[in-house]
């Protein structure tokens, strides 16, 4: 996962594949949030993110979901340590949420 220096405002991002009855979908009409936790911790609070333009990334059906972190940004400011990074994405009816993977703040 991603490593970042906690004086540092950038973002934080994370690749979503989604399928509607087996074929590619484009989730990015979804709201897309961000939860970061001590590991084995469960989110409590959620940062709206966004996604990085409406086509896949080239090569994938996979789309980029992402959150700016740090001082100055509309998400959250990080101390030093390693966090759990979840996604969670609202759709109708599924409201998925994901822990995504681990995030190093120096």
């Amino acid at each position: 996962m991603q490593s970042i220096d906690r004086e540092s405002r950038e973002f934080v991002e994370a690749e979503v594949t989604a399928t509607v009855q087996g074929l590619p979908y484009a989730p990015t009409n979804d709201p897309v949030e961000f939860a970061f936790t001590a590991p084995g911790a469960r989110p409590a609070t959620w940062y709206t993110g966004g996604w990085d333009g409406t086509q896949p990334i080239p090569g994938t059906n996979a789309y980029r979901a992402q959150v700016l972190v740090g001082p100055g940004s509309s998400g959250p400011v990080l101390t030093k340590g390693k966090y759990t990074v979840w996604i969670r994405i609202t759709d109708n009816p599924e409201q998925p949420v994901i822990p995504y993977g681990q995030l190093t703040v120096t």
